[in-house]
């Protein structure tokens, strides 16, 4: 077992967040170790950004990067009801007129390597193909890790320990310290999953509105689409629903499943989405995911903190997971610099971003909450409420950071159920 010593910051995982995270950190002088499991680029799904990763953006200087980039600008999300209908457009500009308001739709493995290669640029040490195996403690403080090569042909021998004096865990649904320290706790009521694919071809609307999300109900509200243009004429198209609908009950006698046939059945019922696709040629075959709500009850320990969805994941419906990831990245990135700067890595310290971090997950976690009752629809919210349009329009956003967005909530609950708030707790 080799050792090597000592870097101030060791992030686990290569996705946005962990990218984030050390970029901003390393701008700061101190040696940054990322550590990436792939050791090339790979397909990931969650490909829409909102607007409000426009400010983590600057600060990493990738502005002009994504600007220059082939991917789609996005100016709007637009939601289709159950009977096909859609809805007016939720463009971006109608309450934010900064150049903010226009965003992207990408494509992962490119824009995972364009985060990365910026964190290099930024004087971040970046490994790929090197798989974690643990994070190593001395009772609550982490003070390194284990890792190996993942083409090592010995998986006990080739270890490597290297040691940080803060230890970042963006390892994604993996949630490696979530998982050795027993913090995650699913959501219940928000157990789904999701098929999905791309398409090449099919039809887009014209003007700014070609780059839009959309977001289509099945007939019966049992299920909902997405329909994100990429570049090079490419669609990603998903449907997501509970996990008991869409695939355990939907199992063959065999026990097993048809991805498939699922997709398709559930396709046969979202018209306005079956007519865009008339023509179009799936690229690979359906791909299955579950997307479990869930959450770390801490964000932060003694030199430990978690980012992005190694802390928690919420839902893909409003395109959230992206500026969650970025957002948390950067807020991490602060609270550790200043953590050098006070010699202070306590828990109270490396996770004073949290309850705000939390706080505008809530907002997106409601909204999630109406989405899904069945009863709710935003158009009749908004006839009902018409002084709301422009808290939405923030929330979809990605505005609640920097904006009030909860005034919305109080008439909406009349309309849904919400949950009650869980805090973050603290070690004993």
């Amino acid at each position: 077992m080799n050792t090597y010593q000592n870097y101030d910051t060791i992030v686990i995982g290569g996705g946005p967040a962990g990218s984030t995270a050390a970029t901003l950190i390393a701008q700061q002088g101190y040696r940054v170790l990322l550590l990436e499991r792939d050791a090339e680029p790979t397909f990931k799904i969650g490909e829409s950004l909102i607007p409000a990763t426009y400010w983590t953006f600057k600060r990493l200087g990738m502005l002009e990067k994504l600007r220059a980039s082939h991917f789609p600008q996005k100016f709007s999300v637009q939601f289709f009801t159950r009977t096909g209908k859609a809805t007016n457009p939720f463009y971006f500009f109608e309450t934010n007129p900064h150049e903010s308001a226009v965003t992207w739709q990408v494509l992962r493995s490119e824009f995972d390597q364009m985060l990365l290669d910026n964190a290099a640029e930024n004087g971040v040490e970046v490994r790929r193909g090197i798989s974690v195996r643990k994070v190593l403690f001395e009772g609550n403080k982490a003070i390194g890790v284990v890792a190996q090569e993942k083409s090592s042909p010995d998986k006990n021998n080739d270890l490597e320990t290297m040691h940080g004096t803060v230890i970042v865990d963006s390892t994604g649904q993996r949630s490696l310290i979530g998982r050795q320290l027993d913090l995650n706790t699913i959501e219940p009521n928000l157990k789904k999953a999701s098929l999905f694919t791309h398409y090449e071809g099919g039809h887009r609307d014209a003007g700014i509105n070609e780059g839009a999300t959309l977001i289509l109900h099945t007939e019966e509200k049992d299920s909902w689409f997405w329909s994100i243009p990429l570049p090079s004429n490419r669609t990603s198209v998903g449907v997501v629903g509970e996990l008991d609908y869409l695939l355990q009950n939907r199992r063959g006698p065999d026990g097993k499943l048809n991805a498939q046939k699922i997709f398709d059945e559930e396709l046969e019922k979202c018209h306005p989405l079956k007519q865009r696709l008339e023509g179009a040629k799936q690229l690979f075959p359906i791909q299955t995911t579950k997307d479990f709500s869930y959450r770390a009850s801490r964000i932060a320990g003694q030199n430990w903190v978690l980012i992005g969805d190694a802390f928690g994941f919420l839902d893909p419906v409003y395109s959230t997971g992206l500026f969650l990831a970025l957002k948390s990245g950067e807020m991490a990135a602060d609270a550790i610099i200043e953590a050098f700067r006070e010699s202070d890595f306590s828990e109270m310290q490396l996770g004073s971003f949290g309850q705000t971090f939390v706080d505008g997950m809530e907002a997106f976690r409601k909204l999630v909450y109406a989405f899904y009752t069945k009863e709710f629809s935003f158009a009749r919210f908004l006839s009902e409420y018409p002084e709301h349009l422009g808290g939405i329009v923030d929330i979809l956003s990605g505005d609640v950071y920097r904006r009030d967005v909860t005034h919305i909530f109080p008439d909406m609950s009349k309309m849904c159920y919400f949950p009650p708030e869980v805090p973050l707790a603290h070690s004993a």
